[in-house]
Formats: C-alpha cells, structure tokens, sequence
C-alpha cells in the first residue's frame, strides 16, 4: 500500500501534468477529458487531506456537472480544424 506522504507528492504532480494537457490539447474533447480527470484528482487530494465534504463536492461538481456543460457546448458547435 502506498503512504499518504507518497500521494502528496504524486497527486500535486499529476494534477500540474493535467493542467498543462489542458492547455496544450487542440482538441477540444480530449482538453475536457482532461480537465475531468484533473478534478477527480483534485478531489481525492481533497479526501486524502481529511476534508471529505470538499472531495465530494469536488466529484460531483467539478468533475461531472462542469464536465457534462462543456461537452453539451461542444456538441452545439460546429467543428472546424
């Protein structure tokens, strides 16, 4: 089993690495893919701080609500490349 000291440091960095496919990301899809999973990363940085309620409003707004908003934008607009 990993420490929690040893998610501490791994979990900032994935997140840091997830900002940057974000930004870097043509594609709009994978940009929102993305972001997703740096919020549920977030949210379990959250929950291993000892702030549960934070983490599960993280999940279910950052990564799911938000999420679904960007891919129905997405969706209405046309696609140019």
């Amino acid at each position: 089993m990993i420490e929690a000291g040893v998610l501490h440091i791994i979990i900032p960095l994935a997140l840091v690495v997830c900002a940057i496919f974000v930004a870097v990301f043509r594609d709009l899809l994978y940009a929102v893919v993305a972001l997703a999973v740096l919020s549920l990363l977030l949210a379990f940085e959250f929950y291993l701080l000892k702030a549960p309620d934070v983490a599960m409003a993280e999940a279910g707004i950052g990564a799911a609500v938000t999420v679904a908003i960007f891919i129905i934008a997405i969706r209405a607009t046309r696609r140019m490349e």
